[in-house]
């Protein structure tokens, strides 16, 4: 399977910590690509900053010698989905966001989003009512104060209040934790052993859901040569 996962912040090192989980989730003889947009935002925080990121997530794509099999869309916006899927209809496309949701729909039980700032606190909401499971949702728990240093610094500086608003968030009912936003990458394994209830990373998910499409569609081509 070759995947192309691409960050559509511009930040390296947000870059680097998705990487860093898609490998972690990928199988043996898995190809993974993981790049940052070719221009925009350092952190989308905006719909003006989706906006742009958008087309930094279709160049990415445009400027790659060959087509992967499939695509992720590395922020919890799942920035250029609908563009990507617009031009390149025949290669599954999934965002971090509807990966996440989608393991929360399986799951079928209340959750929580932790994430690490106010101002990216309302999208994350929003994408869960968006996908379906707004009524599964508890609430969003994030830092209180606004971001102000390398975003791709959160996990790490933040980690012990993160973790401190998860274990908040499992004692108020949630059975569930995802990690909102590409900062956040890997950082649920750090955090489930400690917390109790499943805690879902949305590029770990998306690895998954994608490789699940594309045995779907496998088979699915394999009854359609047979019945011919």
């Amino acid at each position: 399977m070759r995947v192309l996962v691409i960050n559509p912040n511009t930040s390296q090192g947000i870059t680097d910590r998705i990487a860093q989980a898609a490998l972690s989730a990928a199988h043996p003889g898995d190809h993974v690509t993981t790049l940052s947009a070719a221009f925009g935002p350092e952190l989308i925080v905006t719909p003006e900053d989706g906006a742009e990121a958008a087309r930094g997530v279709v160049e990415t794509i445009q400027s790659q010698a060959s087509l992967p099999d499939a695509i992720i869309l590395a922020s919890f916006g799942d920035t250029g989905s609908e563009q990507v899927r617009a031009l390149w209809p025949n290669i599954p496309v999934i965002g971090i966001a509807e990966a996440a949701l989608e393991s929360v729909r399986q799951i079928g039980k209340p959750f929580a989003i932790v994430t690490f700032a106010p101002e990216v606190a309302p999208p994350l909401r929003d994408k869960a009512i968006e996908h379906g499971v707004g009524h599964q949702l508890i609430g969003v728990a994030y830092h209180p104060e606004a971001l102000h240093d390398d975003p791709a610094d959160v996990a790490d500086a933040l980690f012990e209040e993160l973790l401190d608003l998860c274990r908040a968030c499992a004692r108020d009912g949630a059975q569930a934790i995802v990690m909102g936003g590409g900062p956040l990458a890997g950082l649920a394994a750090r955090i489930a052993p400690l917390c109790g209830v499943p805690i879902i990373d949305g590029t770990v998910e998306a690895i998954r859901h994608i490789r699940d499409r594309i045995t779907t569609q496998a088979l699915l081509s394999q009854t359609a040569d047979t019945r011919s």
